[in-house]
């Protein structure tokens, strides 16, 4: 029987049209408890995420659970001695915040001419980073500061992050069907709002159990932990043969110099289609191009697989959310390329 909605949540649009998600109060209150016990107990939380997105609601659903003030991160730019000043503002002894990688890794580069940054960052009992795909290199950069980085995968249809660390929390289950991550357990959605047939699509029942199938590539290794591969429709054909896109940038992002670089897909009139590297500018410091990657990705991944180029911008253009606007880094590959 369906629950009473406590709130809806319009996605951002990051892979595909935005969807407004039904979200019950049992779903939030049920994640809140299950983050709660595997993080080792209610505690404050540092908001520095918008309130208007799931991770931004279950900052303010955990603050309610917990019976403890959240600390607002001003609305603007993301400045870390701003974020900084803030959560020295944290007094429980169990302090939580929660991330997109784009601001854990402007947190990073401020550490070398800021201690307190690094201070800060350590007091966190835990800092949940999630949103999207974060680059090895970025883990152990905060790995290496003793910095607590627990990596969450989840969606508005599952109420926020229900798998830390590749471990399903509370009564979550996830299993792999046909290649692709679906979820059950009390943190799923209800639906989404007017579009009964997407709802009937997205969210089925089988035997009794209602399940989210998440359009997410993974697999479940012997340990039972979850790995997330990528979209399963963030494939192109390239040269008659299927390429994941997010498997190029992960293999991309392994090679110095392009640890926040990210791919996206060109048209071309040989190949098809074509993956493209884009990456912020690092100033004149910065090493690698196009002979450094494409040897790399062919090795990993086969020939189809190569980038065509490397398109330098001065900064990843990122929607509201902070996860990075991949339309319009489309946009900026969008033209034809020889290979």
């Amino acid at each position: 029987m369906p629950k009473p909605v406590a709130v809806v949540i319009e996605t951002s649009g990051s892979t595909g049209v935005p969807k407004q998600v039904m979200i019950s109060r049992d779903a939030l209150l049920s994640s809140a408890a299950a983050s709660a016990a595997l993080l080792g107990g209610p505690g404050q939380w540092l908001l520095a995420l918008p309130g208007h997105y799931v991770a931004g609601v279950q900052v303010l659903v955990r603050s309610i659970a917990a019976d403890t003030t959240p600390v607002l991160l001003p609305p603007g730019h993301f400045d870390p001695l701003v974020f900084t000043e803030y959560a020295e503002r944290l007094v429980e002894p169990l302090r939580y915040t929660s991330l997109v990688p784009v601001q854990l890794a402007r947190l990073l580069d401020a550490v070398p001419d800021n201690p307190r940054v690094v201070a800060v960052l350590r007091r966190f009992t835990a800092i949940l980073v999630g949103g999207q795909a974060i680059a090895p290199a970025l883990l152990r950069r905060a790995e290496d500061l003793n910095v607590n980085v627990v990596r969450t995968y989840g969606s508005s249809e599952s109420a926020g992050g229900c798998v830390y660390n590749g471990v399903p929390i509370g009564n979550t289950v996830v299993r792999v069907v046909d290649g692709e991550l679906e979820i059950s357990g009390s943190v799923l959605a209800e639906g989404y709002l007017h579009d009964p047939d997407r709802t009937a699509d997205r969210f089925i029942i089988e035997h009794g159990v209602r399940w989210y199938r998440t359009g997410d590539l993974g697999e479940i290794d012997e340990r039972g932990l979850v790995r997330v591969l990528g979209r399963a429709d963030n494939v192109i054909i390239s040269g008659g043969e299927k390429v994941s896109l997010d498997a190029v940038e992960r293999v991309v992002q392994g090679v110095a110099g392009f640890a926040a670089a990210l791919v996206v897909a060109a048209d071309d009139a040989q190949w098809g289609q074509v993956p493209v590297v884009i990456r912020p500018d690092a100033g004149p410091a910065a090493d690698g191009d196009l002979a450094s990657v494409a040897p790399a990705v062919a090795s990993a991944l086969g020939r189809a697989a190569r980038p065509a180029r490397v398109i330098t911008v001065p900064s990843i253009p990122l929607l509201h959310s902070g996860k990075p606007d991949r339309q319009a880094l489309r946009m900026l590959a969008a033209a034809p390329l020889p290979r």
